[in-house]
Parts: structure tokens; sequence; C-alpha cells
């Protein structure tokens, strides 16, 4: 199978399969959304669902959380990883957003990376998911499942891959197919002991062709 054609196995799997995907973080507008997103950082969705209720209901908009005392907002998201940074860059963020862009979520990758807290991951997910732009954001399950099925080769940081999918996954199509592979790597495609017995990709991925055949006809046949 060619890379090309890996590819659109991959892409038409996914579209007959989970054809509405999308985040599973819980939000209302694109504020909470980047709230949400900057708290997910190295943390589950499902604690950020769990964190941010309290934190809409206090911190209703960019104005109410840019007059957040530090004191205040802590103890919110005491259970979040990170939380004295996040802390920090949550007011930053805030505060940036109403001096620098009138109260607005900006929707571009390069206005979105000065906010405290946002990095290239961040502002992909923001612009693709709000405003359906054609941004791959990379996070260790986009990372570790593109790998794995061979949908990149030798891309060794999250920017290398990033490339790689653009190039092969149309532009109409890459704010799907980053929770098409988040998902997967989420729930099939696991870190540890991936979950190939149930995986519709199968003929169309490396790692299984090449790591789980080939350990599997090396095992001895059990005596009849």
């Amino acid at each position: 199978m060619t890379r090309k054609q890996r590819y659109q196995f991959v892409i038409d799997y996914f579209q007959e399969h989970a054809p509405e995907a999308e985040t599973e973080l819980i939000y209302d507008n694109p504020y909470q959304l980047l709230v949400a997103v900057i708290l997910s950082a190295q943390c589950t969705d499902k604690r950020v669902n769990m964190t941010t209720p309290a934190i809409f209901e206090k911190y209703p908009d960019p104005e109410h959380l840019a007059m957040a005392r530090f004191d205040e907002l802590f103890p919110l998201i005491r259970s979040i990883s990170y939380p004295n940074n996040k802390t920090k860059h949550l007011i930053g963020m805030a505060n940036m957003l109403i001096n620098d862009f009138h109260g607005e979520i900006p929707m571009t990758v390069n206005e979105l990376v000065k906010l405290p807290g946002v990095g290239r991951k961040t502002a992909n997910v923001i612009t693709s998911v709000v405003d359906e732009q054609p941004n791959m954001a990379v996070d260790t399950h986009v990372f570790r499942v593109s790998a794995r099925i061979g949908l990149t080769e030798k891309a060794t940081t999250p920017l290398a891959v990033e490339k790689q999918l653009l190039q092969f996954i149309p532009r109409e199509l890459v704010h799907k197919a980053h929770h098409w592979l988040i998902l997967h790597g989420r729930y099939i495609c696991v870190a540890r002991n991936p979950k190939c017995n149930i995986c519709g990709l199968k003929p169309a991925c490396k790692y299984y062709n090449k790591v789980v055949l080939k350990a599997q006809s090396l095992k001895p046949k059990a005596e009849s």
C-alpha cells in the first residue's frame, strides 16, 4: 500500500464511521473553549469538563476573568495539572484579550500564540474548532497514531507531523481529521497495548502489519 493509498483508506474509514467527530471539551462560546483548551494541557478532557462550570459561572467572559485575583481563581482549578501556571496564564490571557484584542478571541494562529498559555497546538485547536480553518493541532495522540499507522515518516517534532499531515489531508477535512486522530488515540490506538483487535484501520496500519502480525507469527503453535 502506498502512502497515498494509506491516507485514502484512513480518510474513507473515518468519514464512514466518525463523520461528525468533534472535541469532547464542553463549551458554549470561543472564550469558554479557549479557557478549556488552556486547562487541558497534560490533563484529561474529563477532568477539565468537571472543573470549567465553576470557572464559567464566576468568570463568564474575559472582562470578569481579567479582574480575577490569583487566590480566587486558583482554588477552582486546583485539581488540574500545573494549577499555578495555568492560573497565571488564564488571568494574563484575559488581560491581553481586553488590552490588545478588545475582549474578542482572535482567529489567527499568529495572534493567538501571543496570549499567555497559548502555544501553536492550542491556537490550531481554537481556529479549527471555532472557524473550521485547515489547521492541524498535534498532541500526543495525533503524534503517536500518525506514526503508528504510517501517515508520517521520520517526523520527530509536532511541527513536522503537522506539515506531513497537511500535505496529504484535503483542506476541507483537516478540522475533522484532527478529532479523528485524537479520538482514535484516546480510545483505540492507546499508548500501551493498542486495541488492534477492534481497530478498523488494521489493513492500512504499518504498526499492525509489521509488528503485531509478525509477533503473532513467531508465537509457538499449540500442539494438537
